[in-house]
């Protein structure tokens, strides 16, 4: 399944950095290309792109309060 959005915090509302593909972020030279889970790190990864460069972002492991939303296709 197909992550769309990942949030980071303890408080969704007020405290969490939320991460959502698609989502132009540093100024807006780069954009969120994939956000998915690594089995092997038991971690979250988030990879950006710039042009054609693909670059692993950020990483959250499971010590970290996180919620995640999945792309639902109603097909």
């Amino acid at each position: 399944m197909d992550i769309r959005k990942i949030s980071v915090g303890p408080d969704y509302k007020s405290g969490a950095m939320h991460y959502i593909v698609g989502q132009n972020i540093l100024n807006d030279s780069h954009t969120i290309h994939l956000i998915r889970y690594d089995k092997e790190k038991s971690s979250f990864q988030v990879w950006i792109d710039k042009k054609d460069e693909i670059l692993l972002w950020k990483e959250f492991n499971s010590s970290m309060p996180i919620s995640i939303e999945y792309n639902i296709n109603f097909e």
